[in-house]
């Protein structure tokens, strides 16, 4: 990824809560040297200093099956982003827009079944966890899970490169990147306005 100096970020635990946060990415691989990519949710496991991306696809998925002849796995997030007017500087420019992206480079390699079923209920409490009536792993038949299990296939990669891109308008001046933030904001759409609290938190 492109990533001119001003926009570029290297602290590993604020690009690590950044993906937390924008969890649901885009898995890259190649088979025949096409690309080929999924859209999915994943979670992140660290084992000693080594972090590991993990998910599930389903089994009629072919993708899973490109793991094994990929070098290079690419994973994919992106959090808020939106468009900038350059009739928000103080001087003539020209448009852009303002983005935060991570792209995540590793080998993939298929989970174990008891690897699936604790990256599974880990996932379950993550998102159910704070529900009125959650759907937690053991709040299912056993029957009903092993009927799903045979059609996912889960896997993790081994993170080997981190690439991080927050493009926030860090290169303009003090006055300009305040008037962006206050013009997203009344821009009346969500995306502008998250991005806009990511700006003013900078």
């Amino acid at each position: 990824m492109y990533i001119p100096k001003y926009f570029k970020v290297t602290d590993v635990n604020e690009i690590l809560s950044f993906v937390q946060e924008n969890s649901f990415g885009t898995i890259v691989t190649t088979k025949k040297g096409k690309p080929v990519a999924t859209h999915l949710p994943f979670g992140f496991t660290k084992h000693e200093e080594d972090l590991y991306i993990t998910g599930h696809m389903a089994y009629g998925n072919p993708q899973w099956r490109t793991f094994e002849e990929t070098d290079d796995v690419l994973v994919m997030f992106q959090g808020p982003h939106a468009y900038i007017s350059s009739s928000w500087y103080s001087h003539e420019n020209v448009p852009t827009w303002n983005y935060q992206a991570v792209h995540m480079y590793g080998k993939a390699s298929i989970q174990t079944r008891e690897e699936l079923i604790k990256d599974l209920t880990a996932m379950l409490e993550k998102y159910e966890g704070i529900r009125e009536n959650p759907v937690l792993w053991e709040t299912l038949s056993p029957k009903f899970l092993e009927s799903e299990l045979k059609g996912i296939v889960g896997f993790k990669i081994k993170v080997e490169e981190i690439q991080a891109a927050y493009k926030l308008s860090q290169n303009r001046n003090e006055t300009d990147y305040h008037n962006i933030i206050e013009q997203l904001r009344n821009e009346g759409n969500p995306q502008s306005k998250q991005l806009a609290e990511r700006m003013e938190k900078r």
